[in-house]
């Protein structure tokens, strides 16, 4: 059960990373047919997709990456919070 937990851990923490990268990227205007770009939206479009359905936007802020990261750290504390139990 411990494997599996770090498991989680280390995935959630790579999605966040990859999460804050595509911000960093997006903000510098990376082009978007960048290699590193692409590997960073096959990446992280499988949990800021589904979260966009159901965030309305604002203006031209995507807010779906703030909270996916919300929930990555939520998810962090709880796995982290069981490993101590």
């Amino acid at each position: 059960m411990d494997a599996l937990a770090t498991f989680i851990t280390i995935l959630a923490t790579v999605l966040l990373i990859a999460i804050f990268a595509r911000i960093i990227l997006s903000l510098l205007g990376f082009d978007p047919q960048n290699p590193l770009s692409v590997i960073l939206h096959e990446i992280t479009e499988p949990i800021l997709g589904p979260i966009r359905q159901f965030m309305p936007r604002f203006g031209m802020f995507d807010l779906s990456p703030m909270v996916a990261s919300f929930l990555l750290i939520l998810v962090i504390n709880a796995v982290q919070r069981f490993l101590m139990e």
